[in-house]
């Protein structure tokens, strides 16, 4: 194993330290739990937005702290999810009296982990909404799961409904648009070669010299299939065709119903891809591909769009959610309306996404 690290077991305490030295201007870091912050947290009367899970997919979540996205982002370690107390502290050094929305990716840990942690700060008389993100249409169920993966739709989901909590949107609206963006977002990415969790110190999965895993985590979990190598084209259009064809999903969720102050099951529909829809398309690097190979990428992935039918109004291309230093890619396609549009166009200033700021 060779990374730039002292010891694994400092990885994520000394990634933290460096980030708080780097951007003293965007965020802030506390330890004993650790979070990142707003610098200027708590903005009162402001929904505070959070969010996090395990290290090693960064920029995500720390990197998208600061004005019109995150209040906070609660690391854990390395594929890890974060404790409770983690994001119940961080809760409540942001909230600015306009209660905290957190945006919890599908992992049954960071499920449990962020519903305690809601529980936690409800008690103290804090507001808090709790929404998944559950776009990836690779597998139904995985080894860190149940039900689908949330993945890079949660970049997108976090700049929009900062964005709307910029704006002064309620919670309750901000809440909306948050699972507006789950449900019209859907994505699936592949790897070419393993990551390597410094604990671990060797790969979490091997493949052969022509084989990739389709469908994968971004923890390395099993996708689809593994197949022998194919061009970028053909991963391309393998990725976009079953990001489109995707058929309606229904999906029970948990969300807590604040009138009776318990949590409930509710059922939604993810309705596909139709021509005419007006989409944000996304090609993301997993952390090692090379920014050359990603507009090959975007090249053959906007001819799809077009055969389809669907119209491409905004694109985000580059190392946004990751799994350490694998090769892959992943797309991402979110259908957008006037709204959902204006708010991703809305100023942002934070450490790993900037505009109009």
């Amino acid at each position: 194993m060779k990374k730039f690290i002292n010891r694994a077991e400092d990885v994520v305490k000394e990634e933290l330290e460096g980030i708080a030295l780097a951007f003293p201007e965007f965020v802030k870091v506390n330890f004993n739990p650790n979070f990142v912050y707003r610098a200027d947290a708590p903005v009162q009367g402001k929904v505070a937005v959070i969010s996090g899970g395990g290290s090693g997919h960064e920029p995500m979540h720390g990197g998208f702290v600061g004005m019109g996205m995150l209040d906070a982002a609660c690391p854990g370690e390395v594929f890890t999810s974060p404790t409770p107390d983690q994001m119940a502290e961080a809760a409540r050094r942001v909230h600015g009296g306009a209660g905290v929305l957190f945006i919890v990716k599908n992992y049954t840990g960071d499920v449990l982990n962020f519903e305690m942690a809601a529980d936690l700060v409800r008690a103290e008389g804090i507001r808090v909404l709790n929404i998944l993100i559950d776009d990836d249409v690779a597998v139904k169920d995985s080894l860190y799961t149940a039900g689908r993966r949330g993945v890079g739709t949660t970049v997108l989901a976090e700049k929009i409904c900062g964005a709307a909590a910029e704006r002064g949107y309620d919670l309750h609206k901000v809440a909306d648009i948050c699972r507006r963006v789950n449900l019209n977002g859907r994505s699936m990415g592949v790897a070419l070669t393993p990551c390597i969790v410094p604990a671990a110190g060797k790969p979490n999965f091997t493949l052969g010299e022509d084989e990739m895993e389709v469908g994968i985590g971004i923890h390395g979990e099993p996708g689809r299939e593994r197949t022998k190598m194919k061009t970028a084209d053909e991963i391309t259009e393998m990725l976009a065709l079953s990001i489109i064809e995707d058929g309606a999903y229904r999906r029970t969720v948990r969300e807590l119903d604040e009138q009776k102050g318990e949590w409930t099951e509710i059922e939604l529909v993810s309705e596909p891809f139709r021509p005419g829809d007006r989409v944000i398309a996304f090609v993301n690097s997993m952390g090692g591909t090379p920014d050359i190979e990603l507009p090959i990428i975007y090249r053959k992935l906007h001819e799809i769009c077009e055969k389809k039918g669907l119209h491409i109004v905004r694109r985000l291309m580059g190392r946004y959610i990751t799994s350490l230093e694998m090769q892959g890619i992943s797309i991402t396609l979110l259908r957008v309306d006037d709204e959902l549009i204006d708010l991703w166009d809305a100023p942002v200033k934070t450490p790993a996404l900037r505009w109009g700021a």
